[in-house]
Order: structure tokens, then C-alpha cells, then sequence
């Protein structure tokens, strides 16, 4: 528990950083008009690739043979990342279709 509080108060800017972005980019997206959604989803997906390759370089990087942080960490980055930019696909594919004629 000691070590925790020393981690917290060694980095308390960094994780008050990281907080404060947090709600602000909840706050900006709330706010953002349906028009805007799907170049950010488009922008959303741009930055999911780079996460999705970060972690495949973090993954190469890592020592197979023990389980260790930066191999779990870069694991869950190519999933949740993958995940994003297939989602991403999707919903802006339904989009699409909604502008398409339909047939008689």
C-alpha cells in the first residue's frame, strides 16, 4: 500500500493531467453536434491505428517468455484498439447505406 502512495505522490501532476483531460474530453464530446460525429469517429479510428500499431511494436519489443506489464499492456492496446477501428467501420457503413437510393 506504501508503494502505491509513494507512485501516486511521485506522479500526482501526471495522474492529475491525465483526470483533468479525462472530463474535459467527456465535456467536449457531449457537446458536439450530430453533423460532427462521423469526421471524429473518422478521426477516432486514424488515432486507433497508430495505438494498434504502438502496441504491436511494444509487443515485438517484450520478452515472450515471462509474462510481464508491457506485454499485457500492448495485448490489451491491439485488442481494444482492433475493436475501436472495426466498430468504427461499421457504424460509419450503416451511415453510408442510409444515403444510398433504395431499390424498388
Amino acid at each position: 500500500m506504501e508503494q502505491i502512495l509513494v507512485y501516486f505522490f511521485t506522479y500526482k501532476e501526471a495522474i492529475f493531467i491525465i483526470a483533468l483531460s479525462v472530463f474535459l474530453g467527456i465535456e467536449v464530446i457531449s457537446h458536439v453536434p450530430s453533423v460532427l460525429h462521423t469526421p471524429l469517429m473518422s478521426g477516432a479510428n486514424a488515432i486507433s491505428g497508430v495505438i494498434i500499431i504502438g502496441g504491436i511494436i511494444l509487443v515485438g519489443h517484450t520478452d515472450a517468455s515471462k509474462l510481464s506489464l508491457e506485454l499485457i499492456l500492448g495485448i490489451f492496446a491491439i485488442i481494444f484498439a482492433t475493436l475501436n477501428v472495426v466498430g468504427g467501420f461499421v457504424v460509419t457503413d450503416r451511415m453510408l447505406e442510409m444515403f444510398k437510393k433504395k431499390k424498388k
